[in-house]
């Protein structure tokens, strides 16, 4: 650029460093009151004092907490993404990813409580909303590492209709590795309740008990009932 001198740069270079490691300082202390405490007990004030700095500086880093919690959701995609790779890999067929696949996806998601917090937080956010809570970079990186964890999922079904072992009226892959996604997340919410209502008479409720298994269980059966029949 007219004006810079190779100084100018070094400057500019360092202080943008500078940014992005504070950027990531920030995201890991929310990581850990995550993991510690729960999302809704996570308050700004307390990330700031876990960085040792003062809520406006947080503020100077994103456009606002629900930016902030958006990228940090990504820190425990990226970590999903990986699992569910790994999980793909160890299936006998397509059948076989597939159940690997959705049963990390519980196993991930029990162990890690605040994610399902986390993502269930911002999918309740009407589209529009987030464009305008999160800044169009922040969204870029929620939305590549949500489709990446989707992609090994689409991938797999999409494998599975071309080889036969898949009903072909399956329908579109990106569509239904999307509503597993979203019906996981509500799963794993029944997981961590672990009660069940129903009715032992007519209008009267019962309470009954479920486990992570049962709910690990249901899903993959109901994943795998989607795809063969």
């Amino acid at each position: 650029m007219p004006g810079t001198t190779p100084e100018t740069d070094g400057r500019r270079r360092a202080g943008a460093a500078r940014r992005r490691a504070r950027e990531a300082e920030i995201i890991a202390a929310t990581r850990t009151l995550f993991d510690e405490r729960g999302v809704r007990d996570a308050q700004i004030e307390d990330i700031a004092r876990a960085v040792g700095i003062n809520r406006a500086i947080v503020y100077r880093h994103f456009t606002g907490k629900e930016e902030l919690f958006a990228l940090t959701l990504v820190g425990y995609l990226d970590e999903l993404r990986d699992a569910l790779a790994a999980a793909a890999g160890r299936g006998d067929g397509p059948g076989g990813a597939l159940a690997e696949i959705v049963g990390s996806f519980v196993d991930y998601g029990i162990e890690h409580p605040a994610f399902v917090d986390c993502a269930q937080a911002l999918m309740r956010r009407r589209g529009p909303e987030l464009l305008e809570e999160i800044s169009e970079g922040a969204l870029f990186r929620l939305g590549r590492s949500i489709s990446a964890c989707l992609a090994i999922l689409s991938t797999v079904i999409e494998t599975g209709v071309e080889s036969g072992d898949f009903s072909g009226d399956t329908g579109d892959a990106t569509l239904l590795a999307n509503m597993l996604y979203a019906s996981g997340l509500g799963a794993l919410q029944l997981a961590r309740v672990g009660i069940l209502v129903a009715e032992s008479a007519p209008g009267i409720p019962t309470v009954g008990e479920i486990s992570p298994d049962q709910v690990r269980s249901h899903l993959v059966a109901s994943a795998l009932a989607l795809v063969t029949r």
